[in-house]
């Protein structure tokens, strides 16, 4: 007979005797299965005391998350969390340094767990340690010199158990004082300080700054470019991760007059982080993070490449006030731009009044409007109404015409010798190009959550976004040549351009002259070749004997898409948990088991390098309980996160597992493909339909490549509609018997 579902075998541990192996009732109470226990080794005062999960995580098993423990989990009865946090408070604060060194030490791996972070914080903790940080470390300032390992040690596991409390959400950012990030700023601003401190105080900035928009103003004040630059020149790809997020961070959160400056009255070196529109866009930095970071004979790991893309999203995103202000056809100064334009393009100057009558000049005008390809001939200004690309559209003509004038000139005077009905119009290409653009590299939104794909190339010119348009108008002008194109082919020549521009970013070019090259060989020719060798991958034959077969083998083919989604869940996936500080290198690790009855999960301390054991995961779920599958914004952990502003990426990549009444197993995925990969598992292990983006595509091309295997032999004879007729019945049937 099976034991009841309520007893759990455990082994307990207690310091200086042996183990005791016992059978946990889950619904007796936490406290007597505690006093029960202690008994056992003759301990008083059992309100003192507590079990913990003897792991590498010691977390404290509560009420809450009693029902986490499975048979065979290993206990360890230990002092209770307020016990400890009791004692921890009074150790930190002890005059011997060693004491105090070591007691911090305990306090930053306990503050990991939330049960002790709530007792010690209920004890003003959290003060105490910013109190420490502000003025108690000044103490050890003369014993710095020749003691600097200690003090660096003491100072890291201080800030470091501070992180931790502060991970948990309990105590909000907006109650520090200006003397702590004071403090913390100093210890950013030295040239030479502890490598896990500088992380640690990096990482509270970016904290502040994501979580506390008062308090943003304040480290805005106390950070300056020149004192970052020096730590992404070094070469700890995590001090420059953190340094980068702190930009990001105070990017994201700046004021918009704060992000537009004059660059000709900054001084760059001691700018203050507020302006962030000269920062990104002076040289000194872009050239350090290209040549120290991207360059670096240093791989770039995810979390780099991810501060990348916000960086570079961030950047982009400066161009959005631009694209969304329309034209003012009455601004002079607006309309002196298309005069330039004009001027450059006919090498005229301005006339006088004087000069000519009125209706000549509008004549004039109108022609020479006409040639550059806008819309509107009497008044262009009218062109520059929509939005998007608004102005941004009449900045990088003017780009082009300036700093490309030879090409600028060439494909005006180029086009305007051409027919009508075959010129290329600048005008009306460019503000095409320009909205384009802007979609492809979606200027105005929000970085992604989870993205690390970033595009060297942007990274190597000041004006990438100006440099990145001369290049493509110059595509523009020579794929309408390619195709021969007319004005009524003009939104068929933005369809190959855009798909010309979306590979050639496929392959991330490190440098603008890369992609230009890329560009070369994907003419329009190169393009027919593409897409017609998709259409032949893509496009069986379509005649109903071909598509019966299709139907044939079709559910063989998902069955083996079904077997492919449970072996990857069988191979398991580390999954990152996320808080309202994306970045805190804290994993958990999930796996089917190879019998496909079980999940198997636990937390890991750090991103594994190979599959996970299922024996080092503590915690089960068997696959019966499970009830459904939800994805999304109906994923209770997506609800609970509504005030941390999850973007929409996030919510794609979000599911849950509803199992029991109301408990669940909260998700976010890595990336689409792992997301994909096991809402398709999961849903086949409820043998519900798997309804992913990948199993179509999957199906599509399984099930092609079976197709053009089984009709090899078929190769260039024709498939008829129908099937052949039945001939008519024989006069007689002898043939079938054997007269023998």
């Amino acid at each position: 007979m099976p034991p009841p579902a309520d007893i759990v075998k455990v082994a307990i541990e207690w310091p200086g005797a042996f183990p005791k192996l016992m059978e946990i009732d889950q619904k007796k109470p936490l406290s007597a299965i505690i006093k029960e226990v202690c008994e056992g080794w003759s301990l008083g005062n059992h309100e003192n005391f507590a079990l913990q999960i003897a792991d590498a995580t010691n977390f404290y098993i509560t009420e809450k998350n009693r029902n986490d423990i499975k048979n065979g989990s290993i206990l360890r009865l230990t002092t209770s969390p307020y016990q400890t946090a009791v004692q921890l408070h009074e150790r930190i604060q002890s005059s011997s340094m060693d004491a105090k060194l070591e007691s911090l030490k305990d306090l930053a791996s306990a503050s990991r767990d939330i049960t002790f972070a709530q007792e010690f914080i209920n004890l003003d903790g959290i003060s105490l340690l910013t109190l420490m940080v502000e003025s108690g470390t000044e103490r050890y300032q003369k014993l710095q010199k020749i003691m600097k390992p200690c003090f660096g040690d003491l100072l890291s596991f201080t800030l470091t158990a501070f992180v931790e409390l502060m991970d948990h959400g309990i105590v909000s950012w907006d109650t520090f004082s200006v003397a702590f990030i004071k403090k913390i700023a100093s210890y950013v601003n030295k040239s030479a300080m502890d490598t896990a401190v500088l992380q640690r105080s990096l990482a509270i900035l970016e904290s502040i700054v994501l979580n506390s928009q008062d308090l943003y103003h304040k480290v805005a004040q106390e950070i300056t470019i020149g004192q970052l630059i020096p730590h992404l020149q070094g070469t700890d790809q995590d001090i420059q991760t953190y340094t980068i997020a702190v930009i990001n961070a105070l990017f994201l959160k700046a004021p918009e007059d704060k992000r537009q400056v004059d660059e000709h009255i900054v001084d760059i070196l001691n700018c203050p982080l507020t302006e962030m529109a000269h920062i990104l866009a002076q040289k000194q930095l872009r050239s350090i993070i290209l040549s120290n970071v991207i360059r670096s004979p240093t791989a770039i790991n995810a979390e780099m490449a991810h501060q990348l893309y916000v960086l570079q999203v961030l950047t982009f995103n400066l161009l959005e006030d631009r694209m969304m202000t329309k034209m003012d056809p009455q601004d002079q100064a607006q309309r002196d731009i298309i005069f330039e334009l004009r001027r450059i393009a006919f090498d005229v100057e301005c006339e006088p009044n004087n000069s000519g009558s009125i209706e000549k000049r509008k004549s004039m005008y109108t022609r020479d409007y006409k040639k550059l390809g806008f819309i509107n001939h009497v008044n262009p200004a009218v062109d520059f109404t929509q939005i998007p690309p608004g102005m941004l559209a009449l900045d990088n003509m003017l780009y082009f015409a300036r700093h490309h004038q030879d090409a600028y000139i060439r494909i005006v005077l180029e086009n305007s010798s051409r027919e009508d009905k075959h010129e290329c119009p600048f005008g009306r290409s460019s503000i095409e190009l320009t909205k384009m653009l802007c979609e492809i590299l979606k200027v105005g939104e929000l970085p992604s959550e989870n993205c690390p794909e970033f595009h060297p190339m942007f990274f190597t010119h000041d004006r990438s976004f100006e440099e990145f348009f001369c290049i493509c108008i110059q595509l523009l002008n020579k794929t309408w040549k390619e195709m021969r194109a007319t004005s009524e082919d003009f939104n068929k020549v933005m369809q190959v351009v855009r798909e010309q521009i979306m590979r050639a970013l496929t392959v991330k070019p490190n440098s603008l002259d890369q992609f230009k090259s890329r560009l070369q060989n994907l003419s329009y020719t190169e393009i027919l070749k593409i897409r017609q060798s998709e259409r032949m991958n893509q496009e069986d034959f379509q005649s109903r004997p071909i598509l019966e077969l299709r139907e044939k083998i079709q559910p063989e083919i998902m069955e083996l898409i079904k077997q492919q989604r449970l072996n990857r869940l069988c191979d398991g996936t580390c999954f990152r948990k996320i808080s309202s500080r994306r970045r805190q290198d804290k994993f958990w690790y999930c796996r089917l088991s190879p019998n496909h009855k079980v999940l198997h999960y636990g937390d890991l301390e750090e991103s594994p390098q190979g599959e996970v054991a299922h024996d080092s995961l503590q915690d089960k779920l068997p696959v019966a309980d499970i009830k459904a599958v939800i994805t999304g914004k109906d994923c209770p952990h997506m609800k609970e996160k509504g005030a941390l502003k999850q973007n929409k990426e996030v919510l794609e990549l979000a599911f849950s597992v509803l199992y029991e009444s109301d408990e669940y197993l909260n998700f976010i995925a890595p990336d689409k493909h792992e997301y994909c990969m096991w809402t398709d598992g999961l849903n086949a292990l409820l043998g519900k339909e798997m309804t992913s983006e990948y199993t179509k595509s999957d199906m599509d091309t399984l099930l092609n490549m079976e197709m053009k295997l089984r009709l090899l032999d078929l190769e260039n004879i024709q498939i008829p509609e129908a099937p052949p007729p039945i001939p008519k019945e024989p006069s007689n049937y002898d043939f079938v018997y054997d007269c023998n």
